[in-house]
């Protein structure tokens, strides 16, 4: 896989380009900045950007707003952002376009390589990843919050690993479920969210806004 990394700390930045290449991928770049990002972007396209959400000059969202430049003018690019505290904000924004070839993830995740290189494989794939610990802090954020309080206990695990990224088939797998139940409770909590079978609208993505509270 080819990948260009965007990450202002060099120690980061100079580890996430050792372990990409011990794992055999094509590092394209590796740039400290939002707008050399775009650059390299432009210049040789990869298959996934890796980019913290907050780089220079402010340290604010110049990451983020160039993850989603991208997204927009080259959808055929996956962008797996890193952000060290959970803004459920910007994985919203992020998740706006659609929910594939996205992820979102905390720095901490790194360090656990398997599953830092399985989210990557997936965005890659052209799926969608959202940290594990960022969904666990929404599920007792929303715990009370309506239209959620109407989920079922198994509705909600069920979105909580949607909300992950998380195809029907894994999900099924995931909570020994069969497939025809997994969608059973699909339709049953994007009914309760409210959500219509409107054409042009994945009601999978908008149920994932709604839980990200967009």
């Amino acid at each position: 896989m080819r990948v260009i990394v965007a990450e202002d700390s060099t120690l980061l930045r100079e580890g996430l380009v050792r372990l990409l290449a011990e794992e055999g991928h094509q590092v394209l770049a590796a740039v400290g900045d939002a707008e050399a990002l775009l650059a390299a972007v432009d210049a040789e396209p990869p298959d996934v950007v890796v980019v913290d959400i907050r780089m220079p000059p402010t340290h604010t969202d110049e990451g983020v707003r160039a993850a989603v430049r991208i997204r927009e003018s080259r959808p055929e690019i996956g962008v797996l952002v890193l952000s060290q505290h959970i803004e459920r904000g910007y994985a919203a924004q992020l998740l706006a376009s659609g929910a594939e070839r996205v992820g979102y993830l905390l720095k901490d995740r790194v360090a656990e390589v398997e599953e830092f290189l399985d989210a990557l494989a997936r965005v890659g794939s052209g799926g969608a990843v959202i940290d594990p610990e960022v969904v666990r802090r929404l599920v007792v954020r929303t715990e009370h919050a309506d239209p959620l309080a109407r989920l079922t206990p198994r509705e909600r695990t069920v979105l909580e690993a949607l909300a992950e990224g998380h195809t029907n088939a894994a999900i099924a797998q995931r909570l020994h479920l069969s497939l025809s139940a997994v969608e059973k409770h699909l339709n049953a909590l994007f009914d309760k969210l409210d959500l219509p079978r409107t054409a042009g609208y994945s009601r999978r993505v908008l149920a994932v806004l709604r839980y990200l509270g967009a």
